[in-house]
């Protein structure tokens, strides 16, 4: 058999085990809470794990090996500032976001709980956020159909575009059907196979290798400052290094505004288990980013002799992992690719497909029995696939640019938000209205604009006038709710943290 054939084998058994979970899931969704949410009834370890997988996407194996293969180490701080948000995101986010959805009427997606917890009777807010959702999120979910078309590429020599439908299609049949639980089941074991795999690849190759001495020694004759965190000071002024650093690292804030993230703290059966989730999460996280960052430092050294462009770069993992092991496991490690593409997939079609469906169809008025909301949300995911996929027709496309501008946006657009609604009494509809949409547009305008982006990345700016044009003029509209402040006693008396005036 040849090595190809291995692959494929290999492959096809973790598709199958992903069409068989969303049809597990497909039997245990009954209505649109049950399709949107899982009815509120995830374990820590699904919500951790699934959350991570749908968070990291292609990049995680692609797009962060690619960079730091072409940069060095100084591309990292991507991941250091990916860390330090994410752990403040379980830690202040979580627990107070579950208790305070089911307290708001209960509140199944971002922009109705946005609505519910700021009481705005014109929709402004829910319809304003899930177009901001559509809009970033079909961006997103382009990226991953880029990884897929590229990953079958680059793997197998298939035509860019033939790739792509694949991966395409057998996510849409599983997220089509199983709904919020099938992603985040699928997920689950999607990031078990990602962990593996990131742990597996540096692993082999130190051993391959016999000393981590010589190993050092041969990625730094091929490029001297691949160990070096900060070499953009190199040739540049402090402030102007300082700066770069820093807008590298400001990737960090995105996770606050992120919904296919949110949605999962949202899941959790009680706020008490974020504490569970958060440990193992962060546990999860800080591993399997370990591993790509050595995985592309192995890179430097193994294709010295025949460096990788530009264009093939964001392959090193790939290449890797088939030079390393034998042919079924490498296609068991390439599985793990695919992985990490499908699952960020199906979260946001999932979250996508709540937009439409849960924020604009149930607020037009219209009315419709639970199965056909059901059967709508379906339809939905099936648009925005079609949009992405025509988003995606350039094989050419840069994963780690079409994720960045869309994290971006969530970050500008919603991470200020749901800070404030969580912690702070008196944001009101209008102040989060004028903060949101200001975000979003700084965001769009900033990252189109070459000289600004690359100067700094565009949530920075996005997410700083958000904040403060939603703390002015929520101070300059704010009236006194009843209704608003004993919800936000009740979340906070069932976290037990001291009441805030």
């Amino acid at each position: 058999m040849s090595d190809q054939t291995f692959q494929m084998i290999a492959i096809a058994i973790y598709m199958a085990a992903m069409l068989g979970i969303g049809y597990i899931a497909y039997r245990r969704t009954n209505n649109i809470d049950d399709y949107m949410l899982a009815d509120r009834g995830l374990k820590p370890w699904v919500a951790a794990l699934s959350a991570g997988a749908s968070d990291m996407s292609g990049w995680l194996l692609m797009g962060l090996p690619g960079a730091i293969y072409l940069g060095g180490m100084h591309e990292a701080w991507i991941a250091i500032g990916l860390l330090i948000g994410a752990w403040l995101n379980w830690k202040f986010v979580a627990p107070r976001l579950r208790s305070y959805t089911a307290i708001a009427q209960n509140a199944i997606t971002i922009p109705s709980y946005f609505e519910k917890r700021l009481k705005d009777g014109t929709h402004m807010l829910r319809i304003a956020s899930s177009i901001i959702i559509l809009g970033f999120f079909t961006f997103y979910v382009s990226s991953g159909m880029v990884a897929a078309g590229k990953f079958f590429d680059s793997t197998f020599n298939w035509p860019y575009m033939t790739g792509l439908l694949f991966v395409a299609g057998i996510t849409l049949l599983y997220t089509l059907f199983g709904g919020f639980l099938g992603a985040s089941l699928t997920d689950m074991v999607q990031g078990l196979l990602m962990f593996a795999a990131l742990v597996a690849v540096p692993i082999v190759a130190v051993l391959q290798v016999g000393d981590i001495n010589t190993l050092g020694q041969r990625i730094t004759d091929a490029n001297p400052v691949a160990f070096n965190l900060f070499s953009s000071f190199d040739g540049n002024g402090t402030f102007l290094a300082i700066v770069a650093i820093f807008s590298t690292a400001a990737w960090g804030f995105g996770y606050f505004g992120q919904p296919h993230i949110l949605v999962r703290f949202m899941a959790l059966r009680t706020p008490a288990e974020a504490k569970s989730a958060r440990r193992i999460g962060i546990g999860w996280m800080f591993l399997t980013t370990l591993g790509a960052v050595c995985t592309a430092l192995i890179g430097i050294a193994y294709f010295a002799d025949a460096p990788l462009d530009k264009s093939s770069s964001e392959t090193v993992f790939l290449l890797l992992s088939q030079v390393f092991f034998h042919p079924l496991i490498a296609g068991l490690v390439l599985a793990a690719v695919l992985a990490a593409i499908m699952s960020t997939m199906s979260s946001q079609l999932i979250v996508c497909s709540s937009a439409l469906v849960e924020d604009l169809y149930n607020i037009a008025g219209r009315k419709a029995s639970p199965k056909a909301l059901v059967n709508l949300g379906r339809a939905g995911v099936l648009v925005i696939a079609v949009i992405a996929v025509l988003l995606a027709l350039d094989p050419n496309s840069s994963i780690l640019k079409l994720v960045s501008f869309a994290w971006a946006g969530f970050g500008g657009a919603f991470g200020p938000i749901v800070l404030l609604s969580l912690y702070w009494r008196k944001l009101t509809a209008i102040g989060a209205f004028a903060g949101m949409v200001s975000g979003a547009v700084v965001v769009f305008v900033w990252g189109n604009i070459p000289d600004l982006s690359n100067a700094m990345y565009e949530i920075v700016p996005g997410f700083a006038i958000n904040l403060l044009v939603a703390w002015l003029v929520s101070l300059g509209t704010y009236r006194h709710n009843e209704q608003v402040q004993e919800e936000f006693t009740e979340m906070e008396n069932e976290l037990g943290v001291k009441v805030t005036a």
